[in-house]
């Protein structure tokens, strides 16, 4: 009877939970189906816009997506970037020379931070990296590769 009764309670609020409305000025929710990807098909890697705009002054927070083995090559950024792993292991490495080999993984749930004009390469190797990245735009990248 006891988990009858527990089952009713937990239907019902899921129920209420469901119909309730939030009030717009208070909080804004933007479901995964709504992301707006940029160049969902033809990059190896994606990016979607949370907020701000990366390449403007100011706060921005976007997900990129990497596709499995896309990596990037040596570069570094003008500001310090903080990185939160999401989905799958993303592997980074560090250097001028671009070697996956000497890349470590990074799983998902990690906290990462891209340190400004260091020089790193990352990416995905065989399996889908969904990452979560918060910086001060703009977000430019400068090439730092020596082969």
């Amino acid at each position: 009877m006891r988990i009858l009764i527990a089952g009713l309670m937990l239907a019902a609020s899921t129920i209420w939970v469901q119909g309730a409305e939030l009030n717009p000025a208070a909080v804004s929710i933007k479901l995964p189906d709504k992301l707006v990807w940029r160049d969902p098909e033809s990059s190896g890697t994606n990016q979607a816009v949370l907020q701000g705009d990366p390449n403007k002054p100011g706060l921005y927070i976007v997900m990129n997506r990497f596709k499995p083995g896309n990596m990037s090559r040596p570069h570094f950024h003008p500001n310090d970037r903080f990185i939160t792993v999401i989905k799958g292991t993303w592997w980074v490495g560090t250097g001028t020379k671009f070697d996956p080999n000497a890349t470590v993984p990074v799983p998902a749930g990690s906290f990462v931070t891209d340190y400004a004009k260091q020089v790193h390469y990352d990416g995905a190797k065989d399996e889908e990296v969904l990452l979560l990245i918060v910086g001060e735009g703009p977000a430019t990248r400068t090439d730092a590769e020596v082969k």
